[in-house]
């Protein structure tokens, strides 16, 4: 019934022209040039971005800003989030949960899995639409089909708390639809490239007479998986791609003074879905009291043998292995946006947006590549009936009949911009509402160390907990059933509500001097209600019989293993800031601001942690920006950061707790919660430079560093009867997650101008050096690293090179062609590695091999 009304609304809204509308950038005219290399750079000097939610020149906006047009994005060859992460600085990516579902990570500030993101994702002015945030990572972000026709991407550094709202203390990621014109046109483009990819594209543009213009725009890629399954079970590839996204536009002039702009779009990816790569293991267990075999170590034994029998086939980088006979990675979701803007006055504009989504998403997914053979266990453990049967260590499978994510969200916002007279004062206040409900119950149906012929009916075995209980009858003469594997259900329903009023102005102290100030106030609110069940098996001769079924919480048995669960979290934020301009090409600012991300809930961790607060930041931030038109022309950008975090989300281990007299384990998994346990320290500097020093000449730098790291950690404690904290945990003094200390790219693009008979040929090459990073907080634990001989927890240094020619205007006519290749030295590294060192083993995400390909374009109309 909610979301029909949402809908209601949203129509009702679009049919009044009561929407906000953001208006397509109108690029000044470049000064008078004869050369390339001046067209290029006079272009650059004239972007126009929306970081501020009004229209302003790139080099006029005090904010340290990466910006690519869709012929960048293009050239290198940006098709998914991880991409875009991959040659931004600043920029990272974590794709545990595979490609389709990425969260960022910009300047230190990551996204804890249970919590809610540190950057905010926008298409159009609007939030990502939600998706849950239990057990996996799905919503909130870019997701397949998002980067084609775009005006261009906006990566934002820095909390961007009053005029964006929570859930952006690290930054937040802007895509800008290309948005109707009132000239016909269009293209038609196609590209063909190894791994069978292609990929078909076309838009579209027509103006109805004066008042109302069109734009229809389509995608659709396929591309066979750079992973290569040789299990022998399955699909033979994973990480393919198998997306179509169309998106309608239509801007209505309904008076000289009010214009109604509608977004309408949809897109779908079906693929296999992401496994992490096995790449280490150990069978002794971790930290073991006796050299004999114990439940841990069974993980490592059985890691141990998987990989010792690739080495003895022979395997490739990107060869995976994975159980999982039908996996899937099924993603959909829909939009509509509804844009006015009513302009009262000539220094007056009343904005209101409103839209309505929904995010669907079907999962079964091996997650990590595991294929477990009983017969790679030591001999007096092997049990005849079991040999050959594969286990998966753990994935993401959604319950029976249902999705991992079923959500809707309606967002509201009204905005008034202004100034005065004279144009000294310049402001915008607005306030902000946001729902977000499920569509339907949404789970997870797990196997932990299970066998399953067929896991929704639950037809499932126990061999490694079957290897322990005939082996401990026997030497006791009486049966011991001992539970290893088991099937963990979790069911629910998470809500989401948000509220802000805001406001925002900057005021002209001189013709030099500009002095900025924000303030925002934001309620947030998350609710879940999920049902946690734990399916054992057999485990004595003749292994049969129905599973046994119990509360994975005991304390919920009572209310059927249910719970429910609230947070509420309220925090203001602001902005003040001091801009100097002595020229129209120079700015000079410094600025503080408040960030914050709302608290949540986290159903799956004990009983004292399963809700968290909010966590702030305080960002302290000076920059130059300078453009030169000299004998050489360009721009150079610098900017200095210090932030002061606190009250930081971090993710903590716990294990079923172990009786220190009996040695009985606690019946339960190992589970994380989180917790407001850190303060850290991130400081750094952002450079950028494009200069052209000969004509058709234009070379680009960027270059970040970063510092990153906890200052203190709070003692992590647990009051639940069945969990014990981890020996493992992260330290102070720690790098954070996903920071890499120096990141930077270097671009250069040669344009051969022929005649126009002829058309124009430009070669470009990029080049990233990403450092090493941390992915995992645990391998700091001295043990961890001895066991493992290496600290996995951190990913090496990678280079990445970029190549492309287009010729455009092909022999005179309005045909394009391109040539590209990414990561041309096939450079070969670990995307992400999660952190299952106390498990006996860990894994690993697959950064994409060398690819390369062609396009060609047809233009048409003007």
């Amino acid at each position: 019934m909610k979301a029909e009304l949402h809908k209601r609304s949203l129509v009702l809204g679009a049919a009044l022209a009561a929407g906000l509308g953001v208006s397509l950038p109108a690029l000044s005219q470049a000064p008078p040039s004869n050369t390339a290399s001046d067209v290029a750079i006079d272009e650059l000097n004239e972007i126009i971005v929306t970081a501020r939610r009004t229209e302003e020149r790139l080099q006029d906006v005090p904010i340290s800003i990466t910006v690519y047009n869709q012929e960048q994005l293009a050239n290198r060859n940006v098709t998914n989030a991880v991409d875009l992460a991959n040659f931004t600085p600043s920029l990272s990516a974590n794709s545990n949960f595979g490609i389709e579902n990425t969260s960022f990570a910009i300047r230190g500030f990551v996204q804890e899995l249970g919590t809610q993101p540190s950057v905010g994702t926008y298409f159009a002015d609007v939030v990502a639409p939600r998706g849950p945030t239990q057990g996996t990572q799905a919503g909130d972000g870019v997701g397949p089909g998002s980067f084609f026709d775009l005006q261009n991407v906006q990566i934002l550094k820095g909390p961007q708390g009053t005029l964006f709202g929570r859930n952006t203390t690290g930054g937040a990621v802007l895509l800008v639809p290309q948005k109707p014109t009132g000239d016909f046109g269009g293209y038609i483009e196609g590209s063909y490239g190894d791994y069978d990819m292609y990929r078909l594209q076309a838009a579209l543009n027509a103006p109805f007479g004066e008042n109302a213009r069109f734009r229809l725009a389509a995608d659709h890629q396929e591309r066979e998986g750079y992973l290569n399954n040789i299990s022998g079970i399955g699909p033979k590839d994973y990480n393919d791609v198998n997306y179509s996204a169309v998106r309608a536009s239509l801007v209505l002039d309904l008076t000289p003074n009010l214009e109604n702009y509608t977004i309408a779009s949809w897109s779908k990816s079906d693929t296999h879905g992401s496994v992490e790569k096995l790449i280490a293991c150990n069978p002794t267990g971790y930290n073991p009291p006796n050299p004999q075999i114990g439940l841990r170590n069974f993980v490592g034994i059985l890691s141990c043998g998987q990989l010792q029998s690739e080495q003895a086939r022979g395997t490739d980088f990107h060869d995976v292995q994975a159980a999982v006979p039908n996996p899937i990675s099924l993603i959909e979701q829909w939009q509509l946006i509804n844009t006015t803007s009513w302009h009262v006055s000539d220094t007056v504009t009343l904005k209101n947006i409103a839209s309505y989504a929904e995010f669907t998403n079907e999962q079964r997914s091996p997650l990590f590549g595991t294929n477990w053979q009983a017969s790679t266990l030591p001999a007096a453990y092997q049990p005849v009936f079991f040999r050959g049967v594969p286990a998966v260590f753990t994935g993401v499978f959604a319950i029976p009949g249902h999705n991992i994510a079923d959500q809707s969200t309606y967002t509201e916002e009204l905005q008034l911009q202004g100034g005065s007279e004279d144009g000294r004062l310049r402001y915008q206040a607005g306030g902000y509402l946001e729902w977000s409900d499920p569509l339907s119950t949404v789970g997870n149906q797990s196997p932990q160390l299970a066998a399953c012929t067929d896991l929704a009916s639950l037809a499932c075995s126990d061999p490694i907990g079957s290897v322990f209980s005939v082996a401990l009858s026997q030497q006791l003469g009486f049966p011991v059933p001992i539970n290893v594997a088991a099937v963990n259900y979790t069911a629910g329903r998470t809500t989401y509500r948000s509220r802000g009023i805001y406001a925002q102005s900057s005021y002209d102290l001189s013709s030099q001097f500009t002095l900025t100030g924000g303030l925002r106030y934001t309620w947030d609110e998350q609710t879940n209600n999920a049902q946690r069940i734990t399916y054992n098996f057999p485990v004595l001769p003749p292994f049969l019989g129905a599973p046994t079924q119990r509360c994975t919480d005991p304390s919920t048995t009572a209310n059927n293993c249910s719970q429910y669960l609230k947070q509420e979290s309220d925090k203001p934020t602001w902005l003040l800031g001091l801009d100097y301009k002595p020229g129209d090409d120079v700015l000079v600012y410094g600025k503080y601001a408040r960030g914050y991300r709302a608290g949540g809930v986290f159903t799956n961790a004990p009983i004292d942690h399963r809700t968290f607060d909010p966590e702030q930041v305080d960002n302290f931030e000076v920059g130059l920006k300078t453009s030169f038109r000299s004998a050489v022309r360009g721009l150079f950008n610098i900017a200095a950061f210090y932030n002061d975090f606190s009250d930081q989300q971090l993710q903590f281990g716990f294990d079923a707790r172990v009786d220190p007299v009996t040695g009985a384990t606690a019946p339960v998994s190992p589970t994380t919660a989180v917790m407001n346990a850190g303060k850290s320290r991130i400081y750094g500097a952002e450079i950028e430079l494009s200069i052209s020093p000969l004509d058709g000449l234009t070379l680009d730098a960027s270059y970040t560093y970063l510092k990153a790291e906890i200052r203190s950690i709070d003692s992590v404690t647990t009051v639940d009867p069945n969990y014990q904290v981890q020996t493992s945990q992260i330290e102070s003094g720690a790098p954070l997650a996903l920071s890499p200390e120096n990141k930077y790219a270097l671009s250069a693009n040669y344009t051969w101008r022929l005649p126009e008979t002829v058309g124009s040929i430009t070669f470009g090459a990029t080049f990233v050096h990403t450092d090493e990073q941390l992915t995992t907080y645990g391998y700091h634990d001295p043990a961890i690293v001895a066991l493992y001989g290496q600290d996995l927890g951190t990913i090496d240094s990678r280079n990445l090179l970029n190549l492309n020619v287009n010729w455009d205007g092909i022999a005179g006519t309005s045909v394009d062609a391109s040539v590209f290749a990414t990561n041309v030295t096939d450079e070969e590294y670990y995307q992400y590695v999660p952190g299952l060192a106390t498990s006996g083993s860990e894994y690993a995400s697959l950064g994409e091999p060398r690819m390369y390909g062609v396009r060609l374009r047809y233009r048409f109309g003007d």
